[in-house]
């Protein structure tokens, strides 16, 4: 597990206590600053699944095929995130996003990141500045935690939070891949995107099965139904951004 050098704030209490510790339990208010916010996270690092599962009263899932996005929905539990919809950041105050990424045994991610689902109608009307995947990313915080196959998931450990925004560069990247989408999206062709696209951000079906439909446009500008898409971060940028931050 990918360990950060956290300074002082390593040195915070660390550990969502069980009910019987006499500690309190995960806050049920959202974090009212990015100080507040990285302490909770700090404070549930190191705890495993299971433990932080026990204080909110949550199942542990013996595997994920029927539980997709339990451990998200665990971390925003635990930490106060208040998004309404799917399309504003997970803390809505603070407008930042909340991104768990299972790595492996060295900190290294096993899978891309989603972002966000694609509004195909929309896309051909916004600039990158208006987009749903600039306003996930402008302001994240990481949270790995462990992923390999042959452990356990009750077992399984939180690492050290990662309050992140993009430099530049990488801000620019991801703009020139998003941009390469929406004018594809705009001139009809969504249908001929592929997941080989992208040098950082990939495009590609998000649905709950191959039959999910969304609304789309073709070349002729007619409205038609096509498979729901979504962008999704290479582990590539998401491991360069680990390495640019954690001691690997």
């Amino acid at each position: 597990m990918a360990k950060q050098d956290t300074g002082t704030a390593g040195n915070e209490s660390r550990g969502v206590r069980l009910h019987d510790s006499g500690e309190q339990l995960p806050p049920k208010q959202a974090p009212n600053t990015e100080t507040e916010l990285l302490r909770r996270a700090h404070r549930i690092a190191g705890l495993s699944f299971s433990d932080l599962a026990t204080s909110l009263d949550w199942q542990v899932p013996e595997s994920f095929h029927r539980a997709k996005g339990w451990v998200g929905q665990l971390l925003e539990a635990a930490l106060g995130a208040d998004a309404s919809t799917r399309s504003e950041p997970d803390f809505v105050q603070l407008g930042v996003e909340l991104k768990s990424i299972p790595v492996d045994l060295k900190g290294r991610p096993r899978e891309t990141t989603f972002v966000c689902s694609a509004s195909l109608t929309q896309m051909r009307e916004w600039t990158w500045h208006q987009s749903r995947v600039r306003k996930k990313l402008a302001r994240v915080l990481w949270i790995p935690v462990q992923a390999e196959p042959d452990l356990a998931i009750a077992s399984r450990r939180i690492g050290s939070p990662l309050l992140w925004s993009p430099s530049d560069a990488q801000e620019q990247a991801l703009k020139t891949d998003w941009e390469s989408f929406a004018e594809r999206i705009a001139a009809g062709y969504v249908e001929t995107i592929t997941a080989k696209e992208g040098l950082v951000l990939q495009m590609r079906p998000k649905g709950a099965n191959a039959a999910a439909r969304r609304w789309g446009h073709d070349a002729d500008g007619a409205i038609f139904q096509t498979q729901p898409k979504g962008f999704y971060l290479r582990t590539k940028f998401t491991q360069q951004i680990l390495q640019q931050n954690y001691v690997l």
